[in-house]
């Protein structure tokens, strides 16, 4: 009997979570189609490196990736973001940088990655010899995996670039991440993390027309798919995070899904700034809210909400006056989750052609006194939890003890639960949930024990 040979791909997988799941979608093609997915360079055929070009620093990384990959392997196509960027006479940024690259594609490029990939390392006959499960391949711990519900944006912030690599909106069939979702859950997904690149705009651009999930007409639009995915993740005994939400009003309504425990109450809301003028420049979609208010009143509805948030420090024109106004909305706003990052100007960015330019000192020093203020409100806010019980979910055990998050913590970007060595903590895998108490805190985590 001959064996087939199955020829292996290497992957590099950078970037944000959306880039993630573009990832994962293209090893799950690749394995459907036969191909053996190789962990090293010299052990490939080929790989595929999936970049990410938002800010300066992601652009050299990625293109260190790709110099790394073509110098250890040689053969090597890239996708992703940054393959959407120009350089300053008009041509594509990696093939002027990496001209030896046998393929460049944007983002969300599967056909196009495939197409590439059978080109210069033909399918195998039998693409059944390895079969896929359901859920894909995914690139995150089998407890937790990423749900993307749409492409692209429609807004234009003027810091921002991701459009012209990503196009507009596009949102996914009901139907299609209701599937997805049962098949993750099925194949022992603990937490589903809904993210796209903005998250509460899902539907609109094909006017929330009518779908069907198991029979049940549901529209398409952001309250009936995350109550439908609530309702889904609690018969299996899951979390469903959301990602990415703009504060447009209608965000109000799921408040109280979460406040009855259908949903995780946390809400990742990219607000970049406070102070309306600031906001006016940035050409932020929801500028004009009220924001305070509104974080408010979600508060008064469920009180446990976390509010997770993204700032920039020193975008152009920024005065002291701004900046200050934007330090006090955090302590007022009592922000419990932020991420800050000095204002880096991106090639195509509009926001480049804006007047007042600040220094990089200048930039760095307000992202840093920024960040001061937000560690100050998250441990105030951290520490009311000492003495409390919490459910977390355990990502790692080790014998010193365990690492687990609580409903206030997203992987990887934000704090973690440290749970005290026990014989009671012997009882439990990663991905279980279990119930401890908190004993003490810092600025970001906290620690406890069962």
């Amino acid at each position: 009997m001959t064996v087939q040979h199955s020829p292996k791909v290497g992957f590099v997988s950078l970037g944000c979570p959306k880039a993630l799941v573009d990832s994962e979608q293209i090893l799950t093609q690749l394995r459907a189609e036969g191909y053996a997915i190789s962990p090293t360079y010299d052990g490939a055929e080929l790989v595929v490196v999936n970049t990410c070009g938002f800010i300066d620093a992601a652009v050299q990384e990625s293109l260190d990736a790709i110099g790394e990959a073509l110098a250890e392997n040689g053969k090597v196509i890239v996708t992703g973001c940054l393959g959407a960027k120009k350089n300053a006479d008009g041509q594509d940024l990696i093939s002027s940088i990496h001209p030896s690259v046998l393929a460049v594609t944007g983002p969300h490029a599967l056909g196009e990655v495939m197409s590439a990939v059978h080109m210069h390392l033909p399918r195998p006959h039998d693409p059944f010899s390895d079969l896929v499960p359901p859920q894909g391949i995914k690139l995150t711990p089998r407890h937790y995996a990423y749900l993307k519900i749409s492409e692209g944006c429609n807004h234009r912030c003027t810091f921002c670039i991701i459009p012209s690599m990503r196009g507009d909106l596009v949102s996914r069939p009901f139907a299609q991440v209701m599937l997805e979702a049962e098949n993750l859950l099925k194949a022992g997904v603990k937490e589903l993390l809904v993210i796209s690149q903005d998250t509460s705009a899902y539907g609109v651009d094909v006017k929330f027309r009518m779908g069907f999930w198991q029979g049940r007409p549901l529209r398409t639009h952001v309250y009936e798919l995350v109550a439908a995915l609530g309702e889904l993740a609690a018969s299996y005994g899951a979390w469903v995070r959301l990602h990415y939400v703009y504060p447009y009003p209608h965000v109000d309504a799921l408040i109280p899904l979460m406040a009855q425990g259908h949903v995780v109450p946390y809400l990742d809301v990219p607000l970049q700034h406070a102070h309306p003028d600031v906001l006016k420049r940035m050409r932020r979609p929801a500028s004009s809210e009220k924001n305070l208010e509104r974080i408010r009143a979600w508060r008064e509805i469920c009180p446990e909400l976390t509010v997770r948030s993204t700032f920039i420090a020193g975008f152009p024109g920024e005065t002291e006056a701004e900046f200050s106004f934007l330090l006090d909305f955090l302590r007022e706003a009592q922000i419990d989750r932020v991420g800050c990052f000095a204002y880096s100007p991106i090639e195509g960015a509009k926001a480049n052609e804006l007047e007042g330019a600040l220094p990089d000192e200048v930039r760095n020093e307000r992202q840093a006194r920024l960040m001061e203020v937000a560690q100050e409100v998250s441990a105030a806010r951290l520490k009311r939890q000492v003495g409390k019980t919490l459910r977390v979910l355990i990502d790692t055990l080790t014998p010193e003890g365990g690492v687990a998050r609580s409903t206030a913590d997203a992987p990887e970007i934000d704090g973690n639960v440290f749970i005290a060595s026990s014989r009671a903590l012997k009882a439990y895998q990663v991905g279980d949930f279990v119930d401890v108490k908190v004993t003490r805190a810092n600025g970001h985590d906290l620690w406890a024990k069962i």
